[in-house]
């Protein structure tokens, strides 16, 4: 079984303070594999002061210098791909296929994306009236990273704010403490000083909140539920510290008719069943011009019995189950909810798969589910489920489209699917969220993520994500 039963703080691996243990479990069975020490405020104040010290020196390094770092992190981490790929299977069920080639690969190809962002980065800057403007980095960071997308997040968070000259404590997600684990394993083989990055794992109530409230943390970065994220921002508002969040979606994708339709559908069915649903960009609403509705529902149910469920330690392209027991409750729930408000259940539904091995019948494992003819009344229309869970509805036009894809309390993601260039263009203007997708296709690494409305505020990845961590000082010129 594994034990982690230590903190990175200063440099080095520290008995905590707090002796409360949890389990670590794996999703596929239910089955404990380890368990991890969570932490508690004495934890949080050692790290917040060994990154308070370390800030003095760091702060005031060259870019050179923290390229270097960051490329010798670069090496690290490609030699320990599959060590990652493999905990993060393990910890959070996503397969090992998608382990590998997303979700291990997410936090070395933001990686490099932020090394290019740094080298083209310009520290100092004359405005046209003679002041020079720098930029600098904010101080010590409180960092809160997400069960779903492990290394993902950790990346967009710890990897700028080393960029920027700024030292941090990471609070992972203290269901995936496996792969955050390796990432401090490789910070310190990449040789950062002492106290730039330190770890502490422990729970949003404890650790989480003494993050969100010390009086030497400069700036929170959080991703999770809006939920989660109204509460670190009530906590960090006495210290009037910089916060920034990325949390919930309920992305609409919306399909016209001119567009490859059995492409586009097929497409938006498994983008929403991806990572099992646990993605909070996910495009869970559908919306499909009213003249091919009935043809893209009929689509739309093939392509969900064609997605298969299975055990992710197995290679494939199939999904995973959901990463905990709670979160699986919850999506049956959801599901029931639906049903009970009289929803029309296009495939899918309660309980498991049917044809699940007896090894896997105690995983978190949920049936591929569609309504369809869903309505902005509809709970399910409303509020994010975190499960393979997709809702269609139709539109007759283009007005309409926009209404009901901007009718909801998020704003993170928008799909648009059509053939008509000036078409797609008036509606990526016309839709509130932070990102557009246009024809299947989505942007890159180095590009800003992030929402509108109760999808957060600030963005990640690239020069916006970078920005984030600096504050801004302006001087005149020198005269003797």
């Amino acid at each position: 079984m594994i034990v982690l039963n230590e903190f990175y703080i200063g440099g080095d691996w520290q008995a905590p303070d707090s002796s409360q243990t949890m389990p670590i479990l794996t999703p596929s069975t239910g089955a404990q594999v380890g368990q991890v020490t969570l932490g508690n405020a004495q934890d949080v104040d050692r790290a917040v002061a060994a990154a308070q010290a370390a800030f003095v020196s760091y702060s005031m390094t060259t870019k050179d210098t923290r390229l270097a770092l960051l490329h010798r992190l670069a090496e690290v981490m490609q030699a320990r791909m599959e060590d990652l790929a493999q905990a993060i299977t393990t910890e959070m069920g996503a397969p090992i296929t998608m382990s590998r080639e997303v979700q291990a690969a997410s936090g070395f190809g933001h990686l490099e994306a932020f090394i290019a962002t740094l080298e083209a980065h310009q520290e100092e800057e004359a405005l046209t009236n003679g002041d020079i403007v720098s930029h600098e980095p904010i101080g010590v960071c409180g960092l809160i990273t997400p069960w779903n997308w492990p290394i993902n997040q950790i990346a967009l968070k710890v990897i700028p704010a080393l960029a920027a000259g700024c030292t941090c404590v990471l609070k992972p997600s203290e269901h995936t403490p496996l792969s955050a684990q390796l990432f401090a394993e490789m910070i310190h083989e990449a040789g950062f000083p002492p106290g730039v990055f330190n770890l502490v794992f422990g729970d949003g109530p404890s650790v989480g909140a003494a993050l969100s409230r010390h009086k030497d943390v400069a700036m929170m970065s959080f991703t999770g539920s809006t939920r989660a994220g109204s509460a670190v921002s009530r906590d960090a508002a006495e210290t009037i510290k910089r916060v920034a969040l990325e949390l919930g979606g309920k992305s609409p994708n919306v399909i016209f008719a001119d567009a490859d339709l059995e492409a586009r559908v097929t497409e938006g069915v498994r983008e929403c069943f991806d990572n099992t649903g646990q993605s909070c960009n996910a495009p869970t609403r559908m919306l499909v011009e009213r003249s091919v509705y009935d043809r893209a529902l009929d689509i739309a149910r093939s392509a969900a019995a064609a997605q298969a469920v299975g055990d992710p330690h197995q290679e494939g392209d199939h999904i995973g189950p959901l990463f905990d027991q709670l979160q699986y409750d919850r999506v049956q729930r959801m599901i029931q909810i639906g049903m009970d408000e009289g929803t029309p259940l296009l495939i899918g539904g309660l309980g498991r798969p049917e044809d699940l091995p007896a090894e896997l019948a105690q995983g978190w494992f949920a049936r591929p589910t569609i309504f369809f003819d869903v309505t902005p009344e509809m709970t399910l229309w409303r509020e994010e489920i975190f499960g393979p869970v997709l809702v269609m509805t139709p539109f007759d036009t283009e007005a309409e489209a926009i209404a009901l894809a901007n009718d909801t309390d998020y704003g993170l993601d928008a799909y648009i699917s059509t053939g008509d260039e000036a078409r797609a263009l008036r509606m990526a203007r016309a839709l509130r969220a932070g990102g557009i997708h246009i024809n299947g296709r989505a942007t890159d690494y180095g590009s800003p993520f992030g929402g509108f409305k109760q999808s957060g505020n600030g963005r990640e990845g690239g020069r916006f994500g970078l920005e984030d961590f600096l504050e801004v000082k302006v001087r005149p010129p020198f005269s003797a």
